[in-house]
């Protein structure tokens, strides 16, 4: 029974967070910290009501570990902080048993953290054909843009250039599985200089909008440095705008200093979360029982 009010909590939240994210690109803290203290309210709730404390326990181990796994995410720039929030929100709900032993056997929130890698970039890719898709006027000439740069010509050319070699090389006596590998790999090199402009692309088309300083929000990634009077504002190696500088912004947009700011739009990424718990519902983990 506890389980069960665990599994529908996390579900309502990752609903309403998801329709959150896609509508909006962000989480509100509101959501996210009420996740973390109903998951621990409901657990201290739980051990009380039973008698067995393991329940805030797993609890609070849940919240610690997918803390740090949340702070280096954000901290690399792979996530935002309304990610990096809803997950340790999880944590704290489902939390954490430390009795397991096979990977079959794994505790929900591992197997949830490792069928978000495979949801995530399932998830990932659909939306990055979505957005070249819906914005391919944009998205064209920006990969044309890029593919004419100079130091990109020369990227493809030295690329082509090492996968014609790798290729030469399979034709030299060897076994066959050999062959097939050096020949995969030289069509890999090749294609992973496209796939780097695909993405670019994407990125500078899609990805990037100008706003007001008044609607940015914490978190947010700024594009470009700004400066006044020869004074760095903030930038991309922030890894996300803090509030201070969001008032300096507003302030300086107020005196005319400044414009509209570039920012980049990240992927909505918690609707791959609710595609994680409900694949871990039904199947478990899905990497362990295909090892298995």
């Amino acid at each position: 029974m506890p389980m069960l009010i665990i599994y529908l909590a996390v579900l309502v939240f990752l609903v309403i967070a998801s329709i959150s994210d896609l509508k909006t690109r962000e989480v509100p803290d509101w959501l996210n910290y009420g996740s973390i203290g109903i998951g621990i309210g409901f657990n201290l709730i739980f051990s009380l009501v039973y008698l067995d404390y393991s329940y805030i326990i797993r609890s609070l181990i849940g919240l610690g570990v997918t803390f740090v796994l949340a702070y280096l995410l954000f901290y690399t720039g792979q996530w935002g902080g309304g990610d990096s929030k809803a997950l340790m929100g999880i944590g704290a709900l489902l939390g954490l048993d430390w009795n397991f032993y096979k990977l079959d056997s794994m505790p929900f929130l591992f197997s949830f953290l490792i069928n978000i890698l495979i949801a995530g970039a399932i998830y990932g890719l659909l939306w990055t054909v979505f957005l070249a898709v819906k914005n391919r006027k944009k998205f064209a000439k920006e990969v044309k843009d890029i593919s004419n740069k100079k130091s990109v010509k020369r990227i493809k050319m030295a690329l082509l250039i090492l996968a014609l070699i790798a290729l030469a090389a399979s034709f030299f006596p060897m076994q066959f599985n050999h062959k097939i590998l050096i020949f995969g790999s030289a069509i890999t090199l090749y294609l992973t200089c496209y796939m780097w402009i695909l993405t670019k692309a994407v990125e500078k088309s899609c990805m990037q909008k100008y706003v007001l300083p008044s609607k940015l929000t914490e978190g947010d990634w700024i594009v470009n440095d700004i400066k006044v009077d020869g004074k760095r504002i903030c930038g991309p190696k922030d890894l996300g705008i803090e509030k201070e500088q969001i008032k300096n912004l507003i302030s300086y947009y107020r005196a005319g200093k400044i414009k509209k700011v570039l920012i980049k739009e990240g992927i909505p990424f918690v609707p791959s979360f609710l595609m994680g718990f409900v694949v871990t519902l039904v199947f478990g983990n899905v990497i362990g029982h295909l090892i298995s």
